[in-house]
């Protein structure tokens, strides 16, 4: 119901600040779709900001004040008789005045609240097992051993419209894979006949052909690596309102902002799909703010620009040190 809004220092007015920036908002309320492939940069001003941020759907702002400051605990209220439940991402609703504390945050949580290094390495080599098993299928075409991924929920997923047979999920995808490629398939489906369809037209492999490169490595961690995998592919298809394909969204987001993959600029992603129908398709191939139904997909603004203002950060701690010396 409120967008909590983080003032850029200390101080009453710093927070009235932030509720006269609000008020100037409210005379001519925007609607998200004045944003949608037209994002405001990363180091706008805070009114352009906040004009995206709030993207006509929230009209209040909850500020981190000085009560919230001395606080000992925040408490982020979870109670279903008031529909009230935290289930979205941790960028939805969070504002920062001040531009570098905005892409500060985004970058802590991207390089920090990140998967052990076990579970990283143990992708890690299944990655390089992928890639070699498809260089060799291919060596003269396939040189650089390059394979695609899908993300495939079916198990309890309350879902139904996602829960496609494999020939119907074949048919919205063939024009994007290539014939006889190799295809890594993360998935809570068991039986490997449900994908026969899918089998037939490409050299499928799934977490459990690699015993070898799991040797050791705890089965709990098995969701994490297949996130990880799947991540790497070439082209990959993920599973509309599923937070485990949402998550291996972002972290393409966050390759392709370091590799500047084609789109980089606006952070939309060219070979990353859904595998629903034509709908939902192609939704990171353009940019759109922060919308409902906010947990059934990953948004660009947590990884668009994510390292913009890096270097003057880190070249404005050296002369920190060389003054202090």
């Amino acid at each position: 119901s409120c967008l909590a809004a983080f003032p850029s220092d200390d101080g009453p007015e710093h927070f009235e600040e932030l509720n006269g920036m609000m008020e100037e908002v409210k005379k001519n309320f925007p609607r998200w779709t004045e944003f949608k492939n037209n994002p405001v940069p990363v180091d706008a001003s805070p009114l352009e900001r906040m004009r995206e941020a709030v993207g006509g759907q929230v009209r209040k702002l909850c500020i981190y004040d000085e009560n919230m400051q001395k606080a000992p605990v925040v408490h982020f209220m979870c109670y279903h008789k008031l529909r009230v439940r935290m289930l979205t991402h941790f960028y939805s609703f969070l504002y920062f005045e001040d531009w570098k504390h905005d892409l500060w945050s985004k970058r802590f949580v991207r390089d920090h609240l990140r998967y052990s290094d076990e579970i990283q390495c143990a992708a890690a080599r299944i990655v390089a097992a992928l890639r070699e098993r498809a260089r060799k299928r291919d060596p003269k075409g396939n040189p650089h051993g390059e394979y695609d991924s899908f993300h495939i929920r079916r198990g309890d997923f309350q879902y139904k419209a996602t829960r496609l047979e494999a020939e119907e999920i074949y048919e919205n995808v063939k024009d994007e894979l290539t014939e006889g490629a190799t295809v890594f398939i993360a998935t809570d489906h068991a039986g490997k006949p449900f994908f026969k369809p899918l089998a037939n037209h490409y050299d499928i492999v799934f977490l459990k052909d690699f015993k070898k490169e799991l040797e050791g490595v705890n089965t709990n961690y098995y969701g994490m690596i297949d996130q990880l995998v799947a991540s790497r592919g070439r082209i990959f298809f993920g599973c509309y309102h599923s937070t485990f394909s949402g998550f291996i969204f972002r972290i393409r987001g966050y390759h392709s902002q370091k590799d500047k993959l084609p789109g980089f600029e606006q952070g939309t992603l060219h070979h990353s799909f859904y595998y629903s129908g034509q709908k939902d398709k192609n939704l990171y191939t353009e940019y759109t703010p922060i919308k409902p139904p906010y947990f059934s997909r990953e948004f660009p603004t947590s990884w668009r620009d994510i390292d913009k203002g890096i270097d003057e950060l880190s070249q404005g701690s050296s002369e920190f040190e060389v003054e202090s010396e």
